[in-house]
């Protein structure tokens, strides 16, 4: 199953990538949400937020050693009957995948989401744009939000676990004296 959600990631990171190379220019902007949300046809030949620019062999081999790693982790955890975390996994494949494509093929990612947070802060005007991502982004981003959590739960579970050990230990103790 988590195999499936990593390919309908790709799927879609593709299908999206592609109505926007065929229905656009680069550079065409069409509002969907006001100002707010707007789907914008850009080219990416760095990393996230446009770093590392024309760097494609680098990104090719870390992203090789990504995937492969990917998979094994990803295998390890079903079997231990993990939820959270192949979720978190098969997210970040499928983006890692559609992304690696990319790079291969063209040497650049489409990017084509694009939100832009207007508001006053403390009597500041703020006017940000978020940088342009894609389906593949999110879920490699989304896949990293759950991993944390999936950390924090288990922390969580870990550390009342610990206690309850350490208070059952504590009446063994008391009973035995």
């Amino acid at each position: 199953m988590y195999y499936i959600i990593a390919l309908v990631v790709f799927i879609l990171d593709q299908f999206t990538k592609w109505l926007i190379k065929t229905r656009l220019n680069l550079g065409d902007i069409h509002p969907v949400w006001g100002d707010f949300f707007v789907i914008t046809s850009h080219r990416n030949t760095g990393a996230a937020f446009g770093i590392l620019q024309g760097q494609r062999v680098f990104f090719l081999i870390i992203t090789v050693v990504f995937v492969i790693g990917i998979f094994y982790y990803l295998h390890k955890t079903i079997k231990l009957g993990n939820k959270l975390l192949p979720l978190a996994l098969s997210l970040m494949l499928g983006g890692a995948i559609g992304n690696f494509l990319d790079r291969a093929l063209y040497g650049e990612v489409v990017d084509f989401l694009q939100f832009t947070f207007t508001f006053t802060l403390f009597g500041w005007d703020v006017d940000y744009i978020f940088p342009i991502f894609n389906i593949a982004d999110s879920g490699v981003v989304v896949g990293t939000i759950l991993i944390l959590l999936d950390t924090l739960i288990t922390w969580r579970r870990e550390t009342k676990e610990a206690k309850l050990a350490a208070i059952i230990g504590k009446d063994t103790t008391n009973e035995s004296e």
